[in-house]
C-alpha cells in the first residue's frame, strides 16, 4: 500500500501548487516528516504511465547535505594546504571537467574506451600535478612517471582481460547503457575504469618519490646509486601500505556483493572464478602492479633529472690567519 503525502512543488510547470502524492510504503510513515524535501518525476503524457498520474516519487533531496559536505572538505583542504590546497582543489575541478566533457562523451560517441581513458588520464595528471605542485622539474618527473605507469597498467589490463575472457557485461548498468547508447565496447569500458581508477594512487606515489629524491639530493646525498637505493627504501614502505589500501578500497566498494557470496556457501576458488569477482581481482592486481612499477620508474627519472648541488657550494678550505708567521723553510 502507498501513503498519501501533501507537498508544494518548488519548480516545474506547476511550481507553487499543492498536490497529493502516493509515497511507497518503504518511505512512508516514520520516514517522511513535515518539511522534508523530495524529488518527484513529472510525466508530460500521464496516460502513457498511469491515467491521472502526473507526478511520482523519485528520491529524497540530498543536495543540501552533499553541498555542506563539499564545503567542509574544501575548507579542510585549504586550511591545511593554504594556497597549495586551493590549487589542489582547482586541479580536482579540472579533473572532473575533463572526465565529464571529454572522456565520457568520447566513449559514448564510439571511440576506443581504453585509448580515451589513457588520453584523458594523462590530461588529468598534467593539469592536477602542475596545478597542485607548480611547474618545475620535480613535477615533470612525477608526471612522466605517472604516464609511463599508466601505459604499463593499460597494457597489463588488456593482456589479462583477454586471457581471463572478461566481457564487462555483468554490471547492473549494462542493460540501461545498451538501451540508451546502443553498441558499446563494455570490455573497453572496464579497461578504461581500471586506468582512471589507478590514476589517483599513481599520482600520490610518483609525487612522493620525486620529492624524496629531491630532498635527499638537497640534504647532500650526491652519489646517484646511493640516492636511488635510499629513495627506493622509502618507496618500498609506501608501496606496502598503498597496495593494501587499493585492495581494501575495492573490497569496501563490493561489501554487499561479497556478503552474498559468503552466504552462498561456495568455495573461495568458485567465487573467484565468477566474472564479477574475477573482474575486481584483475582490476586490483593490475592496478597494484602499475603502482609498484611506478616507484623504480619515477625514482630512476628523478635521480637522472635532479640537479646535483654545484661544486662552488662546497665549503671552502680553511685559510691560515693573515697574521700567521710563515713556516721556516730549510
Amino acid at each position: 500500500e502507498c501513503l498519501i503525502a501533501s507537498l508544494r512543488l518548488q519548480e516545474g510547470p506547476d511550481a507553487g501548487e499543492m498536490i497529493d502524492l502516493d509515497v511507497p510504503e518503504r518511505l512512508g510513515e516514520g520516514t517522511l516528516e513535515r518539511g522534508d524535501s523530495i524529488v518527484v518525476v513529472h510525466y508530460t503524457n500521464p496516460e502513457a504511465v498511469d491515467a491521472g498520474v502526473e507526478y511520482q516519487f523519485a528520491d529524497r533531496d540530498r543536495k543540501p547535505a552533499l553541498i555542506a559536505l563539499i564545503v567542509v572538505f574544501a575548507v579542510a583542504v585549504v586550511a591545511l594546504g593554504r594556497l597549495r590546497g586551493l590549487a589542489a582543489l582547482a586541479g580536482l575541478v579540472a579533473s572532473l571537467a575533463i572526465l565529464l566533457s571529454f572522456v565520457l562523451p568520447s566513449i559514448l560517441e564510439g571511440n576506443s574506451p581504453l585509448l580515451v581513458a589513457v588520453t584523458g588520464a594523462s590530461a588529468i595528471a598534467f593539469v592536477a600535478l602542475y596545478a597542485a605542485h607548480g611547474i618545475n622539474v620535480r613535477t615533470t618527473v612525477a608526471l612522466l612517471g605517472t604516464i609511463a605507469s599508466l601505459a604499463l597498467t593499460a597494457l597489463l589490463g588488456t593482456m589479462f582481460s583477454g586471457v581471463a575472457r572478461l566481457t564487462g557485461l555483468l554490471s547492473e548498468e549494462v542493460p540501461f547503457l545498451q538501451l540508451a547508447a546502443g553498441r558499446i565496447d563494455f570490455e573497453g569500458i572496464f579497461l578504461a575504469g581500471l586506468v582512471i581508477g589507478a590514476l589517483g594512487a599513481l599520482d600520490d606515489m610518483t609525487v612522493t618519490q620525486a620529492s624524496v629524491v629531491w630532498e635527499l639530493r638537497t640534504a647532500g646525498l650526491r652519489d646517484s646509486r646511493e640516492l636511488f637505493r635510499s629513495a627506493m627504501r622509502v618507496g618500498r614502505d609506501h608501496v606496502s601500505s598503498t597496495v593494501n589500501t587499493l585492495a581494501l578500497a575495492y573490497a569496501g566498494a563490493s561489501t554487499t556483493l561479497l556478503l552474498l557470496f559468503v552466504l552462498s556457501g561456495e568455495r573461495i576458488t568458485q567465487i573467484g572464478n565468477g566474472e564479477i569477482v574475477a573482474t575486481e581481482i584483475v582490476r586490483t592486481l593490475v592496478g597494484s602492479i602499475g603502482l609498484v612499477a611506478s616507484v623504480p620508474i619515477t625514482t630512476m627519472l628523478a635521480v637522472r633529472l635532479s640537479a646535483a648541488p654545484p661544486e662552488a657550494e662546497e665549503p671552502p678550505e680553511t685559510a691560515p690567519p693573515a697574521d700567521a708567521s710563515p713556516s721556516p723553510v730549510e
